[in-house]
């Protein structure tokens, strides 16, 4: 298994956007836990793999990825992306000026079977002259991209250093059991500090950030075919349906159909 990191992509390697062709693609594959360093680029993306579960990382968040999500990155944003298993990367470089979302921030979507097509079509162009028929797709993406926001797999991470061990603890064994007042005698603070630090610097109870931790590392194990009651206690669930309840009030969704691939999802 690979651990290195992959240069990033360049401006001027034949494959930025411009006016007449404001959508191109880049394809690269990558090895589980291979990933690709920390840069920024003049051009939005957005970052999907149709095979495989990406995690996505921006300053201090980070993002888990499935096949049917993509994950919008605004242009000049520095970002770095890790493939979490063997990963198809199929990032669109977006124009700055077309861009379908104003401002900084991410924006995770749900990959509708046309983007999916879309995508895939566009890729088959990519080693070719693009023509008008690259024209037409880029414009065609850029408008269905914009009708498909989603609620994403968020970890927010923190910068208080107490508050900070006891997310990289529970980040290595999501199915820890300890409550707050356990951790808070591990890191050296008080339950009330610490609750208080969850709702300031991460924007959510303690409790929330766990279970999106958890969600976090589920995808990659349902991805790979894990059966589901194994990865729930995996992840400290005291049953598969308590699991997959907590699962579809958070994505409106079963594990099976959040993490089917694009094409299936779609028609869902």
């Amino acid at each position: 298994m690979s651990t290195a990191a992959l240069p990033a992509f360049l401006p001027d390697d034949g494959h930025d956007p411009h006016e007449l062709l404001p959508v191109t693609m880049c394809a690269r594959d990558l090895a589980a836990a291979q990933n690709v360093a920390p840069h920024s680029h003049p051009w939005g993306q957005l970052t999907h793999a149709p095979d495989g579960v990406l995690r996505v990382t921006v300053a201090d968040s980070t993002w888990i990825v499935p096949p049917s999500r993509a994950i919008w990155v605004a242009p000049e944003v520095e970002h770095a992306v890790t493939g979490m298993q063997a990963t198809r990367l199929r990032p669109l470089r977006i124009l700055a000026a077309r861009a379908p979302f104003a401002g900084p921030d991410c924006r995770v979507l749900a990959v509708s079977g046309l983007l999916h097509e879309l995508i895939a079509a566009l890729e088959q162009l990519a080693p070719t002259a693009p023509g008008a028929r690259a024209q037409l797709l880029g414009n065609l993406l850029l408008d269905e991209m914009a009708r498909c926001a989603t609620r994403p797999i968020r970890v927010p991470l923190p910068r208080d250093k107490r508050l900070a061990a006891l997310c990289a603890s529970l980040i290595d064994d999501p199915g820890a059991t300890l409550t707050l007042a356990g951790w808070a005698a591990r890191v050296g603070a008080s339950e009330r500090t610490l609750a208080r630090l969850f709702e300031r610097e991460l924007g959510m109870s303690f409790g929330q950030w766990r279970q999106q931790v958890r969600l976090a590392h589920a995808a990659p194990l349902l991805a790979r075919g894990m059966p589901l009651g194994r990865v729930a206690e995996q992840l400290g669930y005291a049953s598969q349906s308590a699991f997959s309840q907590m699962f579809r009030k958070t994505f409106g969704s079963s594990p099976s159909a959040f993490f089917a691939p694009a094409r299936t999802a779609g028609r869902r």
